[in-house]
């Protein structure tokens, strides 16, 4: 196990950042003293197939995406030092999950920026021909000044055309579509449901269709009969920002917004940005 001290190739480890069921990530400093954020696979034996594809999955999907401002920048990925590593744009922050439990007034004061910058960084990576498939708060990190980040590309796939069925089914249930959750076919719009699960959660503190099992989830998606507008929750929230979310979780994916594109244009109207 790392710790504090370790040198990899030319890059120093610091301070354990966070640690999952498979990475950890650690602040580093390489030999001109420059920050970045080094992401290690701890289980790396033979027999970690499935972690391992899904590290270099996420690793090559970050490596192919041209720099945006609202993505974690890369640097570089491989073997370092005999550790399977991801190196990092280093960003001070927590992810929008940490910053609701605590009620960061940063969250409210940059609320619509971030609903903006979250859904371009979509946009980028859709326009680029990946869908991400865990697109949630806990994996957008937000800085001291509000910008975000969006990480953690290692459930994402290429778009598929026409929508196809996945060969598994990983994610995080309660920003899973209801095609993902029944096991249908799907495309980039499975990522525009959970920008809009993520978006009523940012508005309301609340999701929309709560459950503690993938089945409860499920039928509150399918059934709706009590589905609450977000603007019950907060009457703060613009109608036409309500419209936008409430199509984000159209039950049939057709009734979503087609492309990303379209739903950022229409953020930015709503919320006069741009």
């Amino acid at each position: 196990m790392p710790r504090s001290g370790t040198k990899l190739g030319r890059y120093t480890l610091h301070e354990l950042i966070n640690s999952g069921g498979m990475s950890e990530i650690w602040l580093a400093t390489d030999d001109g003293g420059r920050q970045y954020a080094v992401r290690l696979m701890l289980n790396n034996g033979l027999l970690a197939f499935t972690e391992r594809r899904r590290f270099l999955t996420g690793c090559e999907v970050l490596a192919n995406l041209p720099p945006h401002p609202a993505i974690i920048g890369y640097v570089e990925h491989g073997k370092i030092d005999g550790e399977l590593a991801l190196v990092m744009e280093y960003v001070e922050g927590e992810n929008l999950k940490l910053r609701m439990a605590a009620n960061d007034p940063v969250l409210s004061d940059n609320v619509a920026q971030i609903l903006i910058d979250t859904a371009e960084a979509l946009e980028h990576l859709h326009d680029h021909g990946f869908m991400h498939l865990d697109f949630k708060p806990e994996n957008v990190v937000m800085t001291r000044n509000g910008s975000v980040r969006l990480v953690d590309f290692d459930l994402a796939q290429p778009i598929p055309n026409p929508p196809r069925k996945l060969d598994k089914n990983p994610g995080t249930p309660a920003y899973m579509a209801p095609e993902q959750l029944l096991r249908q076919p799907v495309d980039h719009r499975a990522d525009i449901w959970a920008y809009g699960v993520s978006a009523f959660e940012l508005l309301t503190f609340r999701k929309p269709f709560p459950g503690d099992t993938p089945d409860q989830v499920l039928k509150r998606e399918l059934d709706r009969s009590d589905f609450v507008p977000p603007r019950v929750y907060n009457p703060d929230i613009p109608t036409d920002l309500e419209r936008i979310v409430c199509r984000c979780l159209e039950r049939e994916m057709e009734r979503r917004y087609p492309v990303t594109s379209v739903l950022v244009h229409e953020l930015r109207q709503a919320l006069y940005v741009g």
